[in-house]
């Protein structure tokens, strides 16, 4: 009787191997396996016969707290080598850990997470002695570039005991290992003669073997070490902890006494278990048990009234890849996939090969002298790294080397953990593309779902909405409205397959008609899966997960108001109150205007339009449209001088905020404690503000048009566009201070003061557009500025300006251009001349360089002229 411990990496395909190889010569009697215990009664359905990668997703909710998380596998995961080829070799096969709603799980959204990263002090020290950049790094060149290697457990054995060396654990570790040093002494006085093989994470090895060697661990210590992890998990969670699900901080405590209400309960209940585990008696541990009987542990089972369950997903190799964020195993997924079917020789080849297809399918050049390049030195650096063959950080370093040929802003992104950055090369981004692959898993038909998945089935055939065809819908017919409903719910649920691309919208004239259009379904399957973590049906589920996004936006105005558009299109109205109680509280104590501004539009749109939802003219949105606008007005006017500078760019959230207000001056006029004389002349004041930003300062200016039209009683006319423009031309200030103009007052403009008018007045000219109050055409004064700046101003001016006119529709665009077109007096198409073929600001830069050389080549006497 023997009991032989491998401890792995979750994901390598060298510790794949090795576990393999284990079981062929062991033929051990019990093959236990670091996993949720509580899914030991369903292995049949785990090992049904998928393509991998997979994932077991499991979830947990009471009224106090949310979990969720996932156990992946890949056909290279040790894991999943020891239950495959456990089974076949005639072994009984168990997971041993905790469940994944366990207290010892609190913030950990990944089971698999590696230790060295919790415990990174000691692979600091590795590094260093190695000279390397990362863990990955020091894992490949010890372990993974020799998987082959006759010494390799002893590798191992060395490694991970450097790991753990003297460390102690925390306590959610603590706890997992005491649960299953149980199941291994149970296994070992079942097995009798035959051996038992143990496969965990490596950090977990040492503990596992000297609990199950002195007899420590068992109920009472793992209990204990529990509630250690619990008060551990409540002060990693934060008072956020119960944010809902899908987030990495979502398996956190809501709080102290909910993790010992969980252990309590997992004491004094036993879990329904599974196999042999089934037959554990309450309070009855391996620990207490003679060598010649076994008695199981039991697994522990949720508290009464907990909703938790656990069910198969697709899983896919981005997700698994720790270059999209992934927090455990291997990164590269694909590239230890050919590494564990092919060996190191060949995964090498097809890397190079994968790469320079990738670069040449997307127009990068790739000659065949780099990639003979980049061979050669990735065989030196295999060699000057002691690796038999180049490894996987050989090849990328070599192919980096031999494929990008200017400098780059940071560190290649395989030294170091994380998602790539914004800006990377496009060379480094097809390597780490071609490393990741696409592959995404499959189940077997046969693999049970949950009761949503079911459900969403049968609504969607009974709708019609289960084809690949768009769906325009009418709100004010009962079915139209039953159909939106439905796929407003499976949006809120986060289930992939259409997409809305027409419809109401915040704020916005009152529309009808909804188009929705079927998009790409990949992650469907696991989508509605992990949505049933909500509940069994679409609409009870659709509601939980609006809650959890109400609880979570606390009293952020900008994230209730979201929650409350959607519960209103959900068709949750009963709902709406409460929420929009809690909105106004919220907008009450706001102190930014562009989550004010989002929770405006979206009362008002409410409260204007809604013919479909009931909800219209309701007195609870009409205090919160009051409440709202009274804090915008107070906060523009009191922060007038803070805001992005010149140099900022317009603050569009600010500008959107303010959209709303003029909207709600406009059409609501009732509902509002302020005037719109009151309004206007909060914004006169602003608008003559130098200290206030300039995008501010224009839009108060278009504001102060807007309401004051026709012009107040005895007041002289508001100064002209034309002749405010001539006020702020400086290159720096000029575009931000026109995006506000156009962004509150487009419309107007356009009605005969603006580009696309036709007025008539003070200086202009034929085509020119309409003016102001005399001081010229708008589109004329502009054209005279811009005309005038030198090279380097327009280059400071021009990003603004881009940004200014982009709050005309095409269709307005198009007719600017075509006023310009005519006040040169040209001949030409407007739609051509807003379709330039490269970048503006890229011709414009040009332009300034070769201006700029043509006058150093003249001042040397080197020009055309000379």
């Amino acid at each position: 009787m023997s009991v032989t411990y491998l401890g792995v990496r979750h994901h390598s395909p060298a510790c794949a191997r090795l576990v393999a190889r284990t079981i062929e010569r062991l033929r051990p009697a019990h093959v236990l396996v670091e996993g949720p215990a509580d899914l030991d009664g369903r292995l049949d359905e785990l090992l049904l016969g998928h393509e991998p990668p997979v994932a077991v997703f499991s979830h947990y909710r009471d009224d106090e707290r949310s979990a969720t998380s996932w156990t992946p596998l890949c056909a290279y995961s040790p894991e999943w080598i020891a239950l495959t080829r456990g089974r076949a070799a005639g072994a009984e096969v168990r997971f041993i850990d905790l469940p994944a709603w366990h207290p010892a799980f609190a913030g950990r959204a990944n089971r698999y997470a590696d230790a060295e990263l919790r415990y990174a002090e000691a692979t600091a020290r590795l590094r260093h002695r190695f000279g390397v950049d990362s863990t990955d790094a020091l894992w490949d060149r010890m372990i993974e570039t020799d998987p082959d290697a006759p010494d390799l457990a002893e590798r191992l054995e060395a490694y991970f005991d450097a790991i753990r060396g003297d460390t102690e654990a925390d306590p959610s570790d603590r706890a997992r290992e005491a649960y299953m040093a149980e199941w291994i002494r149970a296994a070992l006085a079942a097995a009798g003669d035959r051996p038992v093989l143990v496969v965990t994470g490596g950090f977990h090895r040492p503990a596992l073997r000297r609990l199950v060697e002195t007899g420590g661990g068992g109920a009472r210590d793992r209990d204990a070490a529990a509630r250690g992890g619990a008060r551990a998990g409540v002060e990693a969670a934060g008072p956020d902890a119960d944010a809902g699900a899908g987030t990495d901080a979502e398996a956190g405590e809501a709080g102290t006494g909910a993790g010992a209400a969980v252990v309590a309960a997992a004491e004094a209940r036993p879990g329904p278990g599974a196999g042999a585990a089934a037959e554990a008696r309450p309070g009855a541990g391996a620990g207490g048990a003679g060598r010649g009987a076994a008695v199981w542990p039991a697994v522990p089972a949720p508290p009464e009234g907990a909703l938790s369950g656990s069910f198969l997903v697709p899983y896919s190799f981005r997700q698994l890849d720790s270059f999209a964020g992934y927090e455990s195993g291997m990164p590269s997924p694909a590239y230890h996939q050919w590494l564990w079917e092919d060996g190191p020789e060949a995964a090498g080849r097809r890397l190079v090969r994968t790469v320079a297809g990738r670069l040449r399918d997307r127009g990068h050049p790739v000659s065949t002298a780099a990639l003979v390049a980049a061979g050669a030195s990735a065989a030196a650096l295999a060699a000057l790294r002691g690796h038999p063959v180049p490894g996987r950080l050989d090849l990328l370093d070599s192919l980096a080397g031999a494929l990008v040929t200017e400098a780059l802003d940071e560190p290649l992104p395989w030294t170091r953990r994380g998602p790539l950055r914004a800006g990377s090369h496009p060379a480094v981004v097809e390597m780490v593309a071609a490393c990741c692959g696409d592959r995404v898993g499959r189940l077997h038909p046969d693999t049970p779902v949950p009761p949503l998945v079911h459900d969403v089935a049968g609504r969607l055939a009974a709708l019609g909405l289960d084809g690949t065809a768009p769906v325009t819908l009418r709100l004010t017919a009962p079915d139209g409205l039953e159909r939106s409903r439905v796929l407003h719910r499976l949006r809120v649920l986060g289930v992939p397959g259409y997409e809305r691309t027409a419809g109401p919208a915040d704020g916005t004239d009152p529309v009808v008609e909804e188009r929705w259009e079927p998009r790409p379904g990949a992650g469907r399957e696991a989508a509605l899966v992990e949505a049933g973590a909500y509940g069994a049906r679409l609409d009870d589920a659709a509601l939980v997960a609006l809650g959890d996004r109400a609880r979570a936006a606390a009293d952020d105005c900008g994230a209730l108001a979201a929650v409350l558009f959607d519960t209103v299109v959900c068709g949750a109205t009963h709902l709406a109150g409460p929420l929009v109680t809690r909105l106004r509280a919220g907008l009450a104590s706001a102190s930014a205007p562009g989550p004010l501004g989002s929770a405006l539009a979206t009362a008002l749109g409410l409260w204007r339009h809604d013919r479909v939802y009931g909800v219209a003219r309701d007195p609870l949105l009409a205090a919160a449209v009051d409440t709202a606008v009274t804090r915008l007005l107070w906060l523009v006017e009191g922060t007038a001088p803070g805001g992005r500078g010149p140099s900022g760019g317009p603050d569009r959230t600010r500008l959107r905020a303010l959209v709303a207000v003029r909207d709600a001056l406009l059409h609501a006029a009732p509902l509002l404690s302020v005037s719109r004389e009151t309004a206007a002349g909060v914004f006169r004041r602003v608008a003559a503000d130098p200290a206030a930003a300039p995008d501010l300062r224009g839009a108060a200016f278009g504001l102060v048009r807007v309401l004051s039209h026709p012009p107040r009683p005895g007041a002289g006319a508001e100064p002209g566009v034309a002749d405010a423009v001539r006020a702020v031309a400086a290159p720096a200030v000029l575009g931000d201070w026109l995006a506000g103009l156009f962004a509150v007052a487009r419309e107007e403009l356009a009605d005969g003061d603006g580009p696309t008018g036709d007025g008539r007045a003070g200086e202009g000219h034929a085509g020119d557009g309409g003016t102001g109050a005399g001081g010229g055409t708008l589109v004329g004064v502009l054209d005279e500025l811009v005309v005038a700046m030198s090279g380097t101003d327009f280059l400071i001016a021009l990003p603004a300006l881009r940004e200014a006119f982009a709050w005309f529709p095409p269709v307005e665009r198009e007719r600017i251009a075509a006023r310009l077109i005519e006040r040169r007096g040209l001949r030409g198409s407007a739609r051509a001349l807003l379709r330039t073929t490269a970048d503006p600001l890229d011709l414009a830069r040009a332009r300034t360089l070769e201006d700029h050389v043509s006058r150093t080549l003249d001042g040397l006497g080197l020009g055309a002229a000379g």
